[in-house]
C-alpha cells in the first residue's frame, strides 16, 4: 500500500486519506458490540441485552489499556519521526508495546482469579447471572486480543498504513457479524456463542494488523532500550485515551445502578439501546479525531504550524457535522432506534423515546470535546487533554448522576451526559483561546 507523507501532502488529502480508514476501523470495532447486542436481543431477548450491558464497562477496560498505549507511544512515535529522530521514536514504539504486553498478562490473570467479584460489583443480578457468566468467561480469558487489537490500530494508522488498519478491523468485525448469527441462531450456544464470535473477530483483526511489521514501509522496530522515562511519557500522554475509554464504562456502571434503583431491570435495558447507539457515536467520533492526529502530530513535530491549524479545523469542523446529524436522529426518529436492537413492549417504549431524545442532545457538544482533547494530546498537551477527558467523563458525571435524579427523577439521569458534555464544551473553548494566543 502507498504510504502516506504527513509533511508533504496537501493537508486536506491527508485527511481525506486517513478520514475513511480510521472512521471505518473505529466503527467496526463498535459493531463488535452492536451486533452482539442486536443478535442477542432478537434471539435471546431483554435479559441477554441487561446482561451484556452489564459487561460492558469490561470490554471498554481492556480496549483502554490498550488505547493507553497505542494512542500515548504512536503520537510521541510519530512527533519523533517530525523531529528526524527515527532512533528516538522506536524507543516509544518499544516501550509502548512493552506496557500493552504487560497489561494483557495481568488482565487475563487478574479478570480470571477475581471473576466472582468482578459480577457482583459490576451489579448482576440473578436474573441476569444466567447470560452473564457465560459471555463474561470468554470475554475476560481473550482479554490480551481486544488490548493489542487497540494498541495495533494506533501504531499501524501512525505509521502510514491506515488502510490495513482499516482493512484488518472490518475483516474481524464482518467475521464477528457472521459467527454471531451461526452461533446464536443455528448452534444455538447463546451467550457463550455471541462472546466466541467478538474473541474471533478481535483476534483476526490481529493478526491481520500484525502483517505489517513484515512491510517494507515499516518502521515499528524494536530497539534495545527499556526506558523508564520514555514509559512514564507514554503512559502520561496515553492517560487522556485511557480515561476517555474506560469512562465509557465507568459512566455505564453508575448508569446502571442508579437505574436499577429507580425502575429495575426496565431501565437497564432502555440504557442498553442507548449506549450502543452512543457506542457508534463516539466511535465516529473518535475515528474522526483518529484520522487528524497523525497530521497533527508529525507537523507539530517538524515545526510546520500552519499546517497544524488547517489540520485541526478540518478535524472541528467534520466532527461538528457529525455531532448535529444524530442529535436530529434522536428527536426525529426515537421509535426506529429502540426497534433495531429488540421487539419492544409498550412499557419500554415509554420511557425509551423520551430517554433517547434527552440523552442524544450529547452529541452536539461530545464532538467538539473530543476533538479539542486529541488535539491537545497531538501538541503534546497532555495535561490540557487529560483535564477535558476527566471533565466530561469522570467527575461531572460521577456528581450529576447522583444529583439530577434527585430532582427530576428518571429524567435527570438521561440529562447527565447531555449537561456534562455542555459544561466541558465551556472550559474546552477556553482552553483553545488561551493555546491560540501563545
Amino acid at each position: 500500500m502507498k504510504q502516506i507523507r504527513l509533511l508533504e501532502d496537501p493537508v486536506q488529502k491527508v485527511f481525506l486519506n486517513y478520514l475513511i480508514p480510521s472512521v471505518s476501523a473505529t466503527l467496526v470495532t463498535s459493531i463488535y458490540i452492536l451486533a452482539d447486542t442486536m443478535m442477542i436481543g432478537r434471539g435471546i431477548g431483554a435479559a441477554g441485552i441487561a446482561a451484556l450491558n452489564i459487561l460492558l464497562p469490561l470490554y471498554t477496560t481492556y480496549f483502554g489499556f490498550g488505547m493507553m498505549c497505542g494512542i500515548g507511544g504512536s503520537v510521541l512515535f510519530g512527533f519523533s519521526r517530525g523531529k528526524g529522530n527515527n532512533r528516538s521514536a522506536q524507543g516509544y514504539f518499544t516501550m509502548a508495546l512493552f506496557l500493552a504486553a504487560l497489561f494483557a498478562v495481568c488482565s487475563v490473570v487478574l479478570s480470571g482469579v477475581f471473576f466472582e467479584p468482578l459480577l457482583k460489583f459490576l451489579g448482576c443480578t440473578p436474573g441476569m447471572r444466567e447470560h452473564a457468566v457465560p459471555y463474561g468467561r470468554i470475554l475476560t480469558t481473550v482479554s490480551p486480543a481486544f488490548i493489542m487489537s487497540s494498541f495495533l490500530q494506533a501504531f499501524v494508522r501512525n505509521d502510514g498504513a491506515p488502510k490495513l488498519a482499516m482493512a484488518g478491523v472490518i475483516s474481524g468485525g464482518v467475521t464477528n457479524v457472521v459467527l454471531d448469527y451461526i452461533y446464536i441462531y443455528i448452534m444455538g450456544w447463546g451467550m457463550g456463542g455471541a462472546a466466541l464470535a467478538t474473541a474471533t473477530g478481535t483476534t483476526l483483526t490481529v493478526l491481520i494488523l500484525s502483517s505489517h511489521f513484515f512491510s517494507k514501509n515499516n518502521h515499528l522496530k524494536l530497539i534495545r532500550e527499556f526506558s523508564l522515562k520514555k514509559a512514564g511519557e507514554v503512559l502520561g500522554n496515553g492517560m487522556a485515551s485511557f480515561i476517555l475509554e474506560i469512562s465509557g464504562g465507568f459512566v455505564m456502571l453508575l448508569f446502571n445502578r442508579q437505574l436499577l434503583a429507580y425502575v429495575g431491570d426496565i431501565g437497564v435495558v432502555v440504557y442498553g439501546i442507548i449506549s450502543n447507539v452512543a457506542l457508534v457515536v463516539s466511535s465516529i467520533s473518535n475515528g474522526i479525531s483518529q484520522a487528524v492526529q497523525p497530521l497533527l502530530s508529525a507537523n507539530y513535530g517538524a515545526g510546520k504550524t500552519d499546517r497544524v491549524r488547517r489540520g485541526r479545523k478540518l478535524g472541528i469542523g467534520t466532527a461538528l457535522v457529525v455531532g448535529l446529524l444524530f442529535t436530529a436522529s434522536g428527536y426525529l426518529i426515537p421509535v426506529p432506534i429502540a426497534g433495531l436492537f429488540l421487539e419492544p413492549t409498550e412499557e419500554i417504549m415509554a420511557m425509551a423515546v423520551p430517554a433517547i431524545r434527552l440523552y442524544f442532545l450529547s452529541f452536539v457538544f461530545s464532538e467538539w470535546n473530543i476533538m479539542c482533547g486529541t488535539y491537545f494530546q497531538a501538541i503534546v498537551k497532555p495535561k490540557l487533554s487529560l483535564t477535558v477527558t476527566l471533565m466530561r467523563g469522570v467527575i461531572l458525571n460521577s456528581l450529576l448522576v447522583f444529583l439530577l435524579p434527585a430532582v427530576f427523577g428518571v429524567n435527570g439521569i438521561w440529562l447527565v451526559v447531555p449537561v456534562s458534555e455542555a459544561v466541558t464544551a465551556v472550559v474546552v473553548m477556553w482552553f483553545m483561546k488561551k493555546e491560540d494566543a501563545k
